[in-house]
């Protein structure tokens, strides 16, 4: 049965858990703070994860390279015409956006969070870059703006060992855990980041990966399409032929086996993902980002299929 909150929608979108805790439509605004990432600056590596591009998934930040505040009066701006909200969401996406002293961290996370029309920050970086001190800050955020939200967004992509040495994502499963447990115990709400269509990886192994999150008190999860963008290493193995992008269809098939198996507790960010025109080169289908969501609810209607529908609740969580 779907929930009313859920607007309507068979699964339990971001936009309607916003719509429920702020009563009105909310924004995210993608900002670039200038921080870099373990994988570029030597730390690990330098090349990056192997589907990521020069602008370290901030492709679509407003003006990289600007103050904090700056960039969310454009992005503000941006959404000037609309009629159906003035809420935001700072979305703190290019690079990794813990990586970084706690002193530049506070302020740039401080500078969102005094904006009245910032309802939140949603800040993506990567399970091995939460050390004490940046939870602390965190958590300390946290009880001075009780008002607000903060969510961390972790870039799991797979559980898969063999697919993430594969991707170049340079850390165990077990680093994952452990950050999910301390954002837990602290009350942070976690977003999960997941691939799907990652080359050699089946549905089957998708879904283990979905179960798998289900042991977890996930706040949310963003379902991403693999997408090879020009100048990066996954282009070059898919002009090898060494590997093919998902067609619509089968990526229909399975986002819907992901959802069906999916918590109905677990609010749903992301069911495509964007890739950037200029540099997108496959699967081109996915520019037509309306027509596919238009399909797939239109599939989800007539076939009854909805978030959680196969979902088990089983007594091996994690965290209890």
């Amino acid at each position: 049965m779907i929930p009313d909150f859920w607007l309507g929608r068979p699964y339990y979108s971001l936009d309607a858990y916003c719509k429920k805790r702020f009563q009105g439509k909310v924004y995210k605004i993608a900002l670039d703070a200038g921080l870099t990432c373990p994988n570029r600056d030597g730390t690990l590596d330098h090349r990056g994860c192997i589907f990521c591009s020069s602008g370290g998934s901030g492709d679509f930040a407003v003006k990289p390279m600007d103050s904090v505040a700056s960039q969310l009066q454009t992005g503000q701006a941006m959404f000037g015409k609309k009629k159906t909200g003035n809420l935001f969401i700072a979305y703190f996406q290019a690079y990794t956006n813990t990586y970084g002293k706690p002193e530049y961290l506070e302020q740039i996370y401080e500078e969102a969070l005094k904006q009245p029309q910032i309802v939140g920050i949603s800040i993506a970086t990567r399970p091995d870059c939460l050390p004490t001190p940046v939870l602390e800050l965190l958590s300390s955020l946290q009880s001075r703006y009780p008002e607000k939200e903060i969510w961390v967004e972790l870039g799991l992509q797979t559980i898969h060992e063999s697919t993430a040495r594969y991707i170049r994502r340079g850390y165990d499963l077990s680093v994952f855990e452990n950050a999910v447990y301390e954002l837990n115990r602290r009350h942070l709400p976690v977003v999960v980041h997941v691939i799907l269509g990652l080359p050699y990886e089946t549905p089957e192994m998708i879904l283990e990966t979905i179960t798998y999150l289900n042991r977890f008190s996930i706040f949310g999860i963003k379902l991403q399409l693999l997408h090879v963008l020009k100048n990066t290493d996954l282009a070059e193995e898919y002009a090898e032929g060494k590997f093919q992008v998902l067609t619509r269809e089968e990526y229909m098939d399975l986002l819907i086996l992901c959802l069906q198996n999916l918590s109905p507790t677990t609010v749903v960010h992301r069911l495509t993902g964007d890739g950037p025109k200029e540099i997108l080169i496959a699967p081109l289908w996915s520019l037509y980002k309306r027509d596919f969501f238009n399909s797939l609810h239109k599939r989800l209607r007539e076939t009854g299929e909805y978030q959680g529908q196969n979902y088990k609740i089983t007594e091996d969580s994690f965290f209890g």
